[in-house]
């Protein structure tokens, strides 16, 4: 079949989390032919590269007041009917939604046009985004084997693909992890958005400041900051004498995360993708507030597989998080967690989820899939 007048429409909220693995399809996709178009919210206006960008209005439902939903409502309502007005002259062979709410008019939309739906869930617990559009959609693409709060009888539409990841990490698959010498540098790289930076920012100095003088001695620490904690990040590592390297931006993630010995980081989807693909053992703290605590959920389905080791927020102290260091930091400690993080990823996400909408859209012969929502290498 020629695929070259093929569009694919992807349905994605405008944050990194949902936009990236949309752009690592868009790249797969162009590279078969067929053409990608992104429908988004008004932050994601300004994401899309190469591909073109229709907004759609959409409004999230939790947490608000009745006089909120009932105005989030409307938005969705508002953007169902752009959403299919935009989908008509375009004539879509699939529409791919991305999870948010702002995903949720365009899939919707695609559904009741006929049209076939993909949704693709990057966290171990179905967004509630992507529950609202669990009936309606074809398939359901994950990046975790497991995934929670699947509504019921939906299990025979699972395929597992994997979590997109940007192709400067994705080329460090073949990554090999070197431990730390025995009285070598210890690099210790420390992540995190807003608002796991902020707390980083508090607690991570003052661990290392509890760590002992030969230990403490030895680590070299990257630490992502808040722009208006930087000086005071940066005063309180200055007292305590240890080489550090603060930025509230790294443009070289990949590469940092390829030399580093140990992670500090929330555990968002794209994260926990991003160890897996390089191989980095990680103290993963999800963010407490994040909807329907999936961060935690995230962050159990790799510490259960041995890559990592969980600290919830609340246990986060200057004491617990020094006694933990100590402990990771021992010979022998880190390796077998990087090899498990890296055994615990699933490769070519991004290709395989190309794939499958080959596989929807008639284009390509499927690969095989298994009732558990495995897909064959």
């Amino acid at each position: 079949m020629n695929t070259t007048q093929i569009r694919v429409v992807l349905a994605a909220g405008g944050t990194g989390g949902h936009v990236f693995p949309a752009e690592a399809l868009a790249s797969q996709l162009r590279e078969r032919g067929i053409e990608p178009v992104l429908f988004t919210d008004r932050r994601g206006v300004s994401f899309g590269g190469e591909m073109q960008v229709r907004r759609i209005r959409g409004g999230g439902l939790a947490g608000q007041t009745t006089w909120g939903r009932l105005k989030s409502m409307a938005e969705l309502g508002a953007g169902l009917m752009q959403a299919a007005w935009a989908l008509r002259p375009l004539s879509p062979r699939a529409v791919v939604g991305f999870g948010s709410y702002a995903s949720v008019p365009s899939v919707m939309a695609a559904s009741l046009l006929g049209i076939p739906t993909i949704i693709h869930e990057q966290n171990a617990l179905l967004g509630r985004a992507n529950r609202l559009l669990a009936r309606r959609a074809g398939r359901i693409a994950t990046a975790f084997e497991t995934v929670a709060a699947l509504p019921k009888g939906m299990e025979h539409k699972l395929v597992r693909t994997g979590m997109p990841v940007r192709p400067a990490f994705a080329r460090l698959r073949d990554h090999s992890y070197q431990a730390p010498e025995s009285t070598g540098p210890i690099r210790l790289l420390v992540l995190g958005g807003s608002q796991g930076a902020r707390i980083f920012g508090e607690v991570v100095p003052a661990a290392i400041d509890r760590l002992n003088a030969r230990l403490r001695s030895r680590l070299v620490i990257a630490q992502q900051c808040r722009p208006e904690t930087l000086a005071a990040v940066e005063d309180a590592y200055r007292r305590i004498g240890v080489a550090t390297e603060l930025a509230s931006f790294f443009d070289d993630v990949p590469a940092r995360l390829a030399s580093t010995h140990l992670l500090i980081a929330g555990a968002g989807a794209s994260t926990i993708a991003e160890i897996t693909a390089v191989g980095c053992p990680a103290v993963l703290v999800p963010y407490p507030y994040a909807a329907d605590d999936h961060q935690t959920a995230n962050a159990r389905a790799l510490t259960d597989a041995g890559g990592g080791w969980l600290m919830p927020q609340e246990t986060l102290t200057p004491e617990r998080l020094a006694a933990r260091l100590e402990e990771l930091f021992r010979p022998g400690m880190l390796a077998g967690a990087a090899a498990a993080a890296r055994a615990a990823g699933f490769d070519r996400a991004a290709a395989r989820l190309a794939d499958l909408v080959l596989e929807v859209i008639g284009a390509a012969p499927p690969e095989t899939t298994t009732h558990s929502g495995r897909l064959a290498a």
